[in-house]
């Protein structure tokens, strides 16, 4: 993924498409415009997350989440300017590619993926977020040796603890990165956590340090592995804070989900 200040802004057309009503109730009557506004407000709690810590906004890629977000309705996503779009499950993220297929889009995968669906990751999805085991890795690499191409991977660690949480164990980091080299196929950009989920703080900030601490080890072995993919809508201001690169913001953009966030993270409340 391109580390722009933000997503291109392209002044494509407004949608002439009606929205029905059921999308209306959770959407507004001009998604396109509620999209851009929303936003520009994430873009000023970026800028002044950026400013309290010193760091420059360039430095941190903003990753629209759009799971449960309708095709149809992701094409005013698109023409309120927002050209890269995270998907959690590989199953809805190949439906609306197939939907979209007419836009220029690029597709990640911020959760966990399952080794029988490695083939559909492959053909489409520019990065993948949630590198958790090293066969996954070796079923990736030799799929991308068919498929003649590369991939962004971000190496998920288990920073909260938590047993329904997917991702490396910290203790197993290094000796993980360390096999990365034999992967021809696969490029490593940093590591990735979910972070507990809680209002409070105080509980959430030690698992975005641990994963930068564990980031500045792996650096070292790999220069490489220099991301940090942490932080969602209730957390990113924090993370931007603790040294986050990515930060995957997906209700802040589009609008409170119809589903548990539990659906498709689990250990969620």
């Amino acid at each position: 993924m391109s580390e722009s200040h933000a997503p291109s802004m392209i002044r494509d057309k407004p949608s002439e498409e009606s929205v029905a009503a059921p999308d209306e109730v959770r959407f507004g009557p001009d998604p396109a415009s509620t999209f851009k506004a929303n936003l520009a407000a994430v873009e000023r709690r970026i800028d002044q997350a950026c400013l309290r810590s010193g760091r420059r906004r360039e430095d941190v890629v903003l990753l629209p989440i759009t799971k449960t977000v309708p095709a149809h309705i992701l094409r005013h996503a698109y023409t309120a300017g927002i050209r890269e779009f995270g998907e959690n499950k590989i199953q809805e993220a190949e439906t609306k590619r197939e939907q979209l297929a007419d836009l220029s889009i690029q597709w990640s995968i911020v959760g966990h993926l399952q080794t029988n669906k490695v083939k559909y990751l492959c053909r489409f999805a520019r990065e993948l977020h949630a590198l958790d085991s090293l066969r996954l890795a070796d079923l990736l690499d030799k799929r991308l040796a068919r498929e003649n191409r590369t991939m962004d991977v971000y190496i998920q660690v288990n920073t909260s603890g938590e047993e329904s949480k997917f991702g490396l164990h910290p203790d197993a980091v290094m000796s993980f990165i360390d096999t990365l080299n034999q992967f021809e196929f696969l490029r490593p950009r940093g590591l990735m956590t979910l972070a507990l989920f809680s209002q409070d703080m105080s509980k959430v900030r030690p698992c975005f340090q641990l994963l930068r601490k564990l980031r500045d080890a792996a650096a070292e072995r790999n220069p490489s592995v220099a991301g940090l993919s942490m932080g969602m809508t209730s957390d990113f201001e924090e993370a931007i804070e603790e040294g986050a690169t990515v930060i995957r913001v997906g209700q802040a953009i589009f609008g409170h989900r119809p589903t548990p966030d539990g659906h498709y993270w689990p250990g969620l409340a």
